[in-house]
């Protein structure tokens, strides 16, 4: 029961992040910058990624040269490949997006998590621990979305469970990307982070896999990006660390 609230909760934190880009429409126009150009360079890629699919598929399967039905299992290869590219895009969203526009979303972040005594740094110099620890997010995300890709090839368990499984995992790191402006504001280094969203698995997932499933829908992902950086600051301001506002 705890956990179902716990989820509702992180839901309800994106949805504030939507109501407070939707009083502050000059925030949200300027956070959706940086979400149009990361958008525009995943949209060139996939169509890349999709003219090409056949060709890779026929290069990473030499070994069915000889089998009837050749076309039709590189034809599922090269599918899988498109999806798993599109799946790989939908998780580096966000911390590309974050990455371009890290003096954008700093200024947006703190303008809705508004923490008086935060200790401010010049965007050059978060830029770099920011890209390092986007890195060192996205081989935890392979780490689990890549067994769960092969899994999906399972009858029944791969069309059922493995979705699930994979947008809790997605969602849950969204979060930590999401919410590192925030937490960083507040002297939080990368395993701190790490530990702080694990003790709060559920709102945490709730709040990333709403996001994860407007991802998934084309050019949402920029409309949103906004409102779930200042949703992040604001679930981090009134739940994740309640305590640091006191002056």
């Amino acid at each position: 029961m705890r956990s179902l609230r716990d989820f509702a909760s992180g839901v309800g934190f994106f949805m504030q992040g939507v109501s407070w880009a939707a009083r502050n429409g000059r925030w949200w126009l300027f956070g959706l910058i940086p979400a149009l150009i990361a958008f525009a360079v995943y949209v060139a890629a996939l169509i890349l990624l999709g003219t090409n699919a056949s060709t890779l598929a026929e290069l990473l399967t030499p070994f069915a040269d000889s089998w009837s039905w050749r076309e039709f299992f590189r034809g599922t290869v090269a599918v899988a490949l498109f999806l798993g590219g599109l799946a790989l895009a939908v998780l580096t969203f966000a911390a590309l997006t974050l990455v371009i526009g890290e003096p954008f979303y700093e200024k947006l972040s703190a303008r809705a998590d508004a923490l008086h005594h935060a200790e401010e740094q010049p965007w050059w110099r978060t830029l770099p621990r920011s890209i390092r620890d986007s890195l060192v997010t996205l081989a935890y995300v392979l780490l689990f979305t890549i067994p769960l890709f092969f899994l999906g090839f399972i009858p029944v368990f791969g069309q059922t469970v493995v979705p699930v499984l994979g947008a809790a995992v997605s969602g849950f790191f969204l979060t930590i990307e999401l919410t590192t402006l925030p937490l960083e504001r507040r002297g939080m280094a990368r395993k701190e982070r790490f530990a702080l969203l694990r003790r709060n698995k559920g709102v945490a997932l709730g709040f990333g896999v709403v996001i994860f499933l407007l991802f998934l829908v084309p050019f949402v992902a920029v409309i949103a990006m906004p409102a779930a950086v200042a949703g992040a600051a604001l679930l981090v301001r009134q739940r994740l660390t309640p305590t640091v506002e006191t002056p």
